[in-house]
């Protein structure tokens, strides 16, 4: 069926009007059951007819009270009411509860839809969170795997850092690997810095104390390991932690001095 033509034959605002014979209104019922563009196009007739009536009606509606007296028969002195069993009609007004019927139902089919793309964009964002944090495992134990074939190396040298007067509870450990210029901190067991601080790592010669900075831990708090990794190519005699502003400084504030610890000479 050709729809459009269908639709601009005029035969839905006869139906809408009531005007159809019973298998006219069958056959525009069975229409709307299996094309939903047509029934749309009866629901804006329908709509249309109800907004014209609306502005249209007269605000004094007295005498046409009057007039469906006169029809239905009754005046002040009578009581009984005297009506003609009224045509049939069935399919005048199935057609207005299928309209009504069917708009619902695609009213829900649509929700249905819309449902359906929620849950599956849903679905799609979990799973691409997921990746997200499986690839953030492999890596991390990637990198664990990797840090625990260093610190298995015979020649890697293993600074245990004591706490000081700042903060004796404080405790760290350096692992050094001279041949690769790198140096990995385990700094577990030091506190949680406040806003605005963070810690700085010194490499530090003894005599004279000269102090070199290896830079400052600023993801402290987002490293879960609390295990970091600092490029060190100075002839180390010691290594030293303190906490200093965010930023660093450049030199140590001996005064907020966490940890501390020597290289071994027999290293």
């Amino acid at each position: 069926m050709d729809t459009k033509e269908y639709i601009e034959s005029g035969i839905l605002e006869l139906y809408v009007a009531g005007t159809l014979s019973e298998k006219e209104y069958e056959d525009v019922y069975n229409v709307l059951l299996k094309h939903p563009d047509v029934l749309d196009e009866v629901l804006k007739i329908e709509a249309a007819v109800i907004s014209l009536t609306a502005a249209v009606s007269p605000h004094n509606t007295q005498h046409i009270f009057k007039a469906v007296k006169e029809q239905l028969g009754l005046d002040n002195n009578r009581q009984v009411i005297t009506m003609n069993k009224p045509k049939s009609n069935w399919f005048k007004y199935s057609g207005w509860a299928a309209a009504i019927i069917l708009a619902g139902g695609l009213l829900w089919t649509t929700n249905q839809n819309n449902t359906l793309k929620s849950d599956i964009q849903t679905v799609e964002t979990d799973k691409e969170l997921l990746e997200i944090q499986l690839e953030k495992v492999d890596t991390e134990l990637s990198d664990a795997k990797q840090l625990i074939t260093v610190l298995r190396d015979k020649d890697i040298i293993a600074i245990p850092l004591a706490g000081q007067t700042a903060y004796p509870e404080a405790y760290a450990k350096a692992y050094w690997d001279k041949k690769g210029d790198v140096v990995y901190f385990d700094l577990q067991g030091l506190p949680t810095p406040p806003n605005g601080k963070v810690y700085q790592i010194w490499s530090l010669k003894l005599s004279p104390l000269t102090p070199t900075s290896l830079g400052t831990v600023d993801n402290f708090t987002t490293n879960e390991s609390k295990i970091f990794t600092i490029n060190n190519a100075n002839e180390s005699e010691a290594f030293g932690i303190t906490l200093e502003p965010a930023g660093g400084s450049q030199s140590p504030t001996l005064e907020q001095l966490y940890t501390l610890g020597a290289v071994s000479t027999s290293s």
